[in-house]
Order: C-alpha cells, then sequence, then structure tokens
C-alpha cells in the first residue's frame, strides 16, 4: 500500500512539473541553465575539473569561458538543438585539443535528446558528426594518459560518450514514440466519438423525420374528410418533432463533459417507438419478453436498430406492408427480428451494405460483439433485420 502511494505521489508530482514545463517553458529552461551554470563555475574555479584533465596547466579563464559556452546555450536546447549542439561542440573542440577534457562536454547530450525528440531519425548522423570531432582531436593529442593519475586512454574518453549519446537517443526516441501513441489514441478516440454522435445524428433525425411525413402524407388524405384525423396527425407531428428536438439537444449536449445528460433511450422505450410509428401509417405487431439486465449500452444498441429498421420499412416497404417486432432473451443472447412483409414481391429495397444505415447498424452490433443478418425474404415478399447480442455474463 506504501508502495502504491508512492508511486501515485511521484506521478503526481511529475505531472504537475509537466504542467508547468508546458505553461512557462522559458521559466523551466532558465532554472535547468542557471543549475547546471553553478554547477560548471564551482567545477572551474574549484579545480575539480583537473581530476579528468589531461593537462592541468590549462589557463582557469579558459576553462571558465569554455564551461560557459557548454552550459549556457542549453536554455535555447528546445528550440534548436541542432543549433546549440553546433556551438557546444566548438566549445568541447577546443576543451579536447587544451587538454581540459571538461565534464561539462556532457551537457552536449540535452540537445542530442532533443534533436531525437522533435527531428527526423536522419537528424541524429547530423548529431554524430559535430560529437566526432572533439573525441578524435582529444584522443589523437591525448592517446595514452589523462587523470590525475595520469593513467587511462582513448577508449575510456570514447566509449562513455559513445554510450551516452545512444542512451540520449533512445530516450529520445522513445518519449517521442509514447507522445505519438498517445496523440493517435486521442484522434482514434475523437473519430469514434464523432461516428457515435452521427450514428445517434442519423437514426434521430432519419427515423423522426420518417414518421412526419408519413403523419403529413395521411394528415393530406384526411384533411378533404376527416377534418378530426388531420388534426391529430398534425397533433402526432408536433410530438414527433419536439421529441426529436429533445433527442437532438441530448446529443449536443453530450459533447459538453459537464453537461447533464438525459437517460439514454432502452428497451422500456420500445413501445412507444413501436406507437409511433403505428401513428405513422405503418402496422405493427410487436412481441417483446420480460428484458433480463442488460446495461445501459447494450438495451441502446438493441433500441437504435429496431428504430432504424422500422424506419426503412416506413420509407421501403410500401402502403400495404405490415411489420413484425419480436424480442427474446435466452441465456447466451438477446435476439431482436424485424420483418416486413407485403402482400406481393416487394419493390427492391436497399442491398445490405448500402446506406449509412445498415452500416451504423452493423457497427452497433459490432461494438458488442453482436450480428446483425438482414436482407430479402426467400420469396421475395419482403425485408428482415435479425441482431443477435450476446449477453455479457456468457462465453462469446
Amino acid at each position: 500500500m506504501e508502495t502504491t502511494a508512492a508511486s501515485r505521489y511521484v506521478r503526481r508530482l511529475l505531472a504537475r512539473v509537466r504542467a508547468f514545463d508546458t505553461a512557462r517553458p522559458g521559466v523551466w529552461d532558465a532554472t535547468v541553465t542557471a543549475m547546471w551554470t553553478v554547477s560548471a563555475l564551482v567545477d572551474a574555479t574549484g579545480g575539480g575539473w583537473r581530476t579528468t584533465s589531461a593537462d592541468a596547466t590549462v589557463p582557469t579563464w579558459l576553462v571558465v569561458v569554455l564551461d560557459l559556452a557548454l552550459v549556457l546555450p542549453l536554455y535555447w536546447r528546445r528550440r534548436h538543438p541542432m543549433a546549440v549542439l553546433a556551438a557546444m561542440a566548438v566549445a568541447a573542440l577546443v576543451s579536447g585539443a587544451s587538454g581540459a577534457l571538461l565534464q561539462a562536454g556532457y551537457m552536449q547530450l540535452f540537445p542530442v535528446f532533443h534533436i531525437a525528440l522533435t527531428r527526423p531519425p536522419r537528424a541524429l548522423l547530423s548529431a554524430a558528426a559535430l560529437l566526432a570531432p572533439p573525441l578524435a582531436v582529444a584522443s589523437i593529442r591525448f592517446p595514452t594518459g589523462y587523470g590525475s593519475t595520469g593513467e587511462g586512454g582513448w577508449d575510456l574518453l570514447v566509449v562513455p560518450y559513445l554510450w551516452a549519446f545512444a542512451l540520449a537517443s533512445l530516450a529520445g526516441i522513445t518519449v517521442r514514440s509514447r507522445r505519438e501513441e498517445r496523440v493517435q489514441e486521442v484522434e482514434r478516440a475523437a473519430a469514434a466519438e464523432r461516428d457515435r454522435i452521427a450514428r445517434e445524428m442519423h437514426d434521430i433525425i432519419g427515423h423522426n423525420l420518417s414518421v412526419i411525413t408519413g403523419l403529413a402524407d395521411g394528415g393530406r388524405y384526411a384533411a378533404a374528410k376527416r377534418p378530426e384525423q388531420a388534426a391529430q396527425a398534425l397533433d402526432a407531428i408536433a410530438t414527433t418533432s419536439r421529441q426529436a428536438l429533445a433527442e437532438l439537444r441530448r446529443v449536443l449536449r453530450a459533447l459538453d463533459p459537464e453537461a447533464v445528460r438525459s437517460p439514454q433511450p432502452g428497451l422500456a422505450d420500445l413501445p412507444a417507438l413501436i406507437d409511433g410509428v403505428r401513428a405513422a401509417g405503418l402496422p405493427v405487431e410487436s412481441e417483446i419478453s420480460a428484458a433480463p439486465t442488460l446495461t445501459p449500452g447494450a438495451q441502446l444498441t438493441v433500441y437504435r436498430i429496431v428504430q432504424e429498421a422500422l424506419t426503412n420499412a416506413l420509407k421501403h416497404a410500401g402502403p400495404d406492408a405490415r411489420t413484425t417486432v419480436t424480442l427474446a432473451h435466452a441465456p447466451a443472447a438477446t435476439v431482436a427480428t424485424i420483418t416486413s412483409t407485403t402482400p406481393a414481391p416487394a419493390s427492391p429495397a436497399p442491398t445490405a451494405g448500402q446506406g449509412q444505415g445498415i452500416a451504423g447498424m452493423r457497427e452497433r452490433a459490432a461494438l458488442y460483439d453482436g450480428t446483425l443478418v438482414c436482407g430479402p425474404l426467400p420469396d421475395g415478399t419482403g425485408w428482415r433485420v435479425r441482431l443477435r447480442l450476446p449477453r455479457e455474463d456468457s462465453p462469446s
């Protein structure tokens, strides 16, 4: 428990540091540069640099100048990493040629990290080319000895730099890859949310407009002979329009994470949906068994697929069509079947795979490992849509 609490604290602390860095990058860069500048000056004026130098007689003023040249450019390392590395390489070249061999030369790894983080991979070759001359000059001038003991060799000078360069490059590439993965995850989530909203808008607008169209057609014919039925049709149009507006507002409010969302439609709303389709002029018989416990998302999937199937029947089945909706619940799955039939062979309906409606139904079913089968009846007198949605507490 203590380890978990400590890791959470560290994550929160790192998150705050990253947030501060994002909000005030200049302050962070100045702080880092100042910290390393103080360390370099302490090393230069205190004589600590002599423990790793090949020539301890290098003037102190030159050591101070070289240290400053190796750390002050760090302030611009994120904005211009290649230019910073080039400037630092000049100071590192003088350090190697003079025999000072300052440890501040390792500061070159900071711009190397940012090159790997923000530049194309080939830029690392240019960075390696900038680091090579100082190491070559130092190795040629002092091939057999450096440091306070007079021991060592060129390999002990070059190999640590090679390892450090490799680690800095790998760290930059790793952080870059993780950032790109996070960006891709955000983009995928945004695309999925756009698709979800598009499906909701299609289902809401398509269904309600189809119902309103049916009611308007019926009201137009009834206006001449049965004014009371025309008035009922107008009332139904007004009710359907208000429902459509309410659902659209709910979908649009979903774009605001702080908004209070109204409940999504579920299986309990199917009778009202069917009544609305009947009012629009499509005879519908229903057989809906008692529902087991289904998640809100699964219920919304069933509701939207039934809604889309009824909308298609209302638009394509013809005036003499009859539609049956059955909803059955087995231990392993929930099955919804919507069948539209006509007395004579119906006009060709959209084939499976055409239009946004069928594609949207398939996508909704796939989200819950369901299967959707739709197509004409064998005798050509109708169309059937069958959804099988596995129970979440049963094996897939």
